[in-house]
């Protein structure tokens, strides 16, 4: 048995062709990610990837769209989202598959 600590990863993600990673491989990134209250977090999209999400706390608006926790939703590759979390948020995000640097900023 291996046994790691959340802490140890980058930014939650702890799943995926990164380092570090409890579980290397192409086919599928997973994170466990913190967002406070009010955090600015830049309106993005991907070109290979499709995300799905849980949230497990909080409350949020995605492209004006209201989330809780038990919310699952999905985000398509080349969807542009938006997000304003409203209360702490905590979300468990799938991606699909493991891509590096397949993030891309809009502009305001």
């Amino acid at each position: 048995m291996k046994v790691y600590n959340i802490k140890e990863m980058i930014g939650g993600w702890y799943i995926g062709n990164f380092e570090p990673s409890v579980y290397k491989t192409e086919t599928f990134e997973v994170s466990l990610k913190n967002h406070p209250k009010g955090e600015v977090w830049p309106k993005h999209y991907h070109k290979e990837a499709t995300e799905i999400n849980l949230i497990v706390k909080g409350e949020m608006n995605l492209n004006n769209i209201s989330l809780k926790a038990g919310d699952i939703f999905i985000i398509d590759k080349m969807e542009v989202v938006d997000p304003d979390f409203l209360e702490d948020c905590l979300i468990v995000c799938v991606k699909v598959p493991s891509v590096l640097g397949d993030k891309y900023i809009v502009s305001r």
